[in-house]
């Protein structure tokens, strides 16, 4: 007898409502094109960013 396996439930990380994480959401792990664009938007503007330590280039006149 096999068990049923429930599809897994994630946080949409745009809005927070909670989606189905699997092949049959085309947005995962977001819960709708919408929430997807926002984000990649949000990453396009530098609203987001990776902390960089290395420090800036000088220029070579300096």
């Amino acid at each position: 007898m096999q068990a049923t396996v429930k599809p897994r439930q994630v946080a949409c990380p745009g809005c927070g409502e909670l989606v189905e994480y699997s092949t049959a959401n085309a947005y995962r792990p977001f819960c709708s094109e919408r929430c997807k664009l926002m984000d990649l938007g949000d990453w396009a503007t530098e609203k987001f960013r990776i902390p960089d330590a290395t420090p800036p280039d000088l220029d070579e006149s300096e």
